[in-house]
């Protein structure tokens, strides 16, 4: 019986998602694992959370919301929601660092169930969970690289008030736009059509082809991804335009 060949190191996989996502996938694939791709996702939301509080400072974030909810406000409703800013600017650090810990864990168990039963229910793929949820963990890496890059804008600013939480990196439509005086719905999209998660959306549909081997072709697997992804995006700008 001959050796099985040797799989990829942690290093080579990790630096694979980035240089050679196909080789990358394959091995992970067949050999799913997550611990590592899930401590550096919730390591760079730390370091992320850590500057927004030293450079910017909470209480600027909390207030910069809470301008943007109040400009079509009543004087009245202003005067009201003033005195929940002080509540408000408590509250927004605890989110922002439960958040860090728990969302990408729920996140990606949520959308690798989901996935599983599009690829598998519907296209009779042959995938794991184990497999699609190691596939949303490499995946999610290039929030490695938004995460190093939204630092910088950070400490950057000659202003820390200037920073847009909602858009701390300018790549997408939705970054260009005034929130205040463009539709919505429109803005909504434009900003959830953004260059890192086209990146990661891709690297998904990478993933999912490398698991399901010819049973599933690369279009299948990324109308498996765009198709879940666009309805919750289509939803978030339709309650957006709605009660925005």
């Amino acid at each position: 019986m001959e050796p099985q060949p040797a799989g990829l190191s942690e290093v080579s996989r990790l630096s694979g998602v980035f240089f050679e996502p196909t080789k990358a996938f394959a091995d992970i694939a067949q050999r799913p694992s997550w611990v590592v791709p899930m401590l550096l996702t919730i390591l760079a939301g730390l370091i992320f959370c850590v500057a927004v509080g030293q450079r910017i400072g909470w209480n600027n974030v909390a207030q910069q919301q809470m301008e943007a909810r109040v400009a079509k406000m009543t004087p009245e409703q202003r005067d009201q929601a003033q005195k929940g800013l002080e509540m408000s600017q408590k509250l927004t650090p605890i989110i922002a660092y439960v958040a860090v810990f728990l969302g990408a864990p729920i996140g990606y168990l949520i959308s690798a169930g989901v996935l599983l039963g599009i690829v598998s229910g519907i296209m009779s793929a042959p995938v794991r969970f184990k497999q699609v949820f190691a596939i949303m963990c490499y995946a999610g890496l290039p929030g490695l690289i938004f995460a190093v890059l939204a630092v910088v804008v950070i400490y950057m600013k000659a202003n820390p008030a200037d920073f847009d939480i909602q858009h701390p990196l300018a790549f997408n439509a939705g970054a260009f736009m005034d929130p205040q005086t463009s539709s919505k719905f429109v803005y909504t999209i434009a900003s959830a059509i953004d260059v890192f998660s086209i990146w990661k959306i891709l690297l998904i549909a990478v993933g999912l082809k490398a698991a399901a081997g010819k049973k599933l072709s690369f279009g299948g697997a990324l109308t498996a991804v765009v198709a879940p992804w666009a309805v919750l995006v289509l939803i978030g700008a339709t309650f957006a335009g709605m009660f925005g």
